[in-house]
């Protein structure tokens, strides 16, 4: 949202955190009440709650403006109400003169005084914002999709778009990839229309357990399977059957995902016995997710559709948090219609999704960015240690840098996990190295060179000499105090 220039009194939509934009007012904040250093913010109190917050300036609007705007997101009877509570309020000030009364800390009809009710204060990283939502729905932290209220709102490019459904927009932009976003207030409250189509998961593994998880609550048909069958159990718990085979789920189901750990793995759930392979049948859409080499995805492709099958890459980027929250975002390449056949899929487990065009492109691409993200976290560990190997404090320097230009949730995360020694995986060490050995193979096959990435390689190496395969990317600081 812009920057905008706001007075005490007036009407604003205020975002804030994950929660849609809400209508308050700008009001003054309690004299104990201290403003958040090195924040420009406005003192809301939300209509409707009667909740109160700071919020950034950025994240502000003014209500008249953006009034129709934010309407048409937002269909939620809650939201509905704090609206009906501004035009109410706009009323009554209008039959007052333009003036405004306020009721907190006055005299009743008796002359006594009214005590004011304690402030609600909420925050950006509160887990219980319940209150900007609708009752009536399910609670935010078991509904993902709730999160996807202003995918709609953000700056869109200068590109053409087309309808793929209902609730989804495809963006075209130069690159001539494609993106999915959630287009309607349905949509985007979670409530999404799944596919009629019977959905297979092969691998409940850190990403594909939270994925799996994210379809049955959109209410999607799953048949799972996975290598160790007791991993099953829970979903079959919450609604998915079980298939004893690969090639039974791929049989059983019209679009079947995959999301393993390797190449090897990879091939192996494909070519292997009683694997992929032997269930594909003409018109059996096959969706390989794991992060692959070009090389792996466009073998695996060509098996598939020589039984006439139809093949799709689509490998995730996120972590087992991101992958819990239905927050993930998916880069997919291949069988244009696969992509588009499983539109409901990427709405439950996703944020948003890219249609990269030929198959292997997703591959590549999902190498780079895991190649920068494994490189920047060995960076950080590095400075974490060199900080501490200079006398200076390593707390200080997280707090400088939530403050600068880096700041980011994933920096701040992995930060506070290597102080505190909390090195459980969200996103295993010895998968971001394996990553990264992949991105300067491929590098070396496009004769470019990857000094950076080859560096970083060597300390995840270390890291991984050290026992730290089975802990969080972020043990690759250990590799450096050893």
């Amino acid at each position: 949202m812009a920057t905008v220039h706001l007075r005490i009194g007036d009407l604003v939509w205020g975002k804030l955190g994950r929660y849609p934009p809400w209508p308050g007012k700008v009001v003054s904040p309690p004299k104990d009440l201290k403003k958040p250093r090195g924040k420009k913010c406005h003192f809301v109190k939300f209509f409707g709650t009667e909740d109160h917050a700071w919020i950034k300036v950025e994240q502000l609007k003014p209500y008249h403006p953006h009034k129709e705007e934010m309407i048409k997101i937002n269909k939620g009877k809650r939201f509905q109400q704090a609206v009906d509570a501004v035009e109410d309020f706009l009323k009554k000030k209008e039959k007052q003169g333009g003036k405004e009364q306020s009721s907190e800390g006055k005299g009743d009809s008796k002359g006594k005084k009214t005590p004011t009710k304690p402030l609600k204060i909420l925050e950006e990283d509160d887990e219980d914002l319940s209150a900007l939502k609708d009752p009536s729905e399910k609670p935010v932290q078991d509904d993902p999709h709730f999160h996807h209220f202003l995918l709609s709102q953000t700056e869109k490019p200068a590109s053409s778009m087309e309808p793929i459904s209902k609730r989804l927009k495809i963006v075209e932009e130069d690159t001539r990839s494609t993106s999915i976003q959630a287009a309607d207030s349905t949509a985007i409250n979670g409530s999404i229309t799944p596919t009629d189509k019977r959905i297979g998961f092969l691998g409940l593994g850190l990403m594909g357990s939270g994925i799996v998880s994210n379809l049955l609550k959109m209410g999607h048909v799953v048949t799972v399977w996975n290598r160790t069958v007791e991993k099953c159990d829970l979903f079959i718990q919450e609604g998915a059957r079980l298939g004893r085979t690969p090639a039974e789920v791929v049989s059983m189901c019209d679009i079947t995902f995959s999301c393993v750990s390797d190449p090897k793995a990879a091939r192996d759930l494909v070519l292997g016995p009683s694997g992929v392979l032997q269930g594909i049948r003409p018109g059996k859409c096959y969706v390989e997710m794991s992060t692959v080499d070009p090389e792996t995805i466009t073998e695996l492709s060509q098996v598939i559709s020589s039984r006439g099958g139809r093949f799709l890459e689509a490998p995730v980027a996120g972590s087992q948090q991101v992958s819990n929250e239905g927050m993930l975002v998916i880069l997919a390449a291949g069988d244009r219609t696969v992509y588009e056949d499983c539109s409901s899929c990427f709405q439950a487990m996703g944020k948003t999704s890219f249609f990269l065009g030929e198959v292997g492109n997703a591959a590549r691409m999902m190498l780079i960015l895991n190649m920068v993200q494994g490189s920047f976290m060995a960076t950080i560990a590095e400075g974490l240690t060199l900080a501490q190997a200079t006398g200076q404090s390593q707390h200080t320097f997280l707090d400088i840098l939530s403050q600068g230009q880096m700041a980011s949730t994933f920096v701040d995360q992995k930060c506070q996990n290597i102080l505190q020694g909390n090195f459980k995986p969200d996103y295993y060490l010895k998968h971001i190295q394996k990553d990264l050995r992949l991105a300067i193979s491929m590098g070396d096959t496009a004769n470019h060179p990857t000094p950076m990435a080859a560096a970083a390689n060597e300390v995840y190496k270390r890291a991984k000499a050290l026992d730290q395969s089975d802990n969080d990317m972020s043990a690759v600081y250990r590799a450096y105090i050893h």
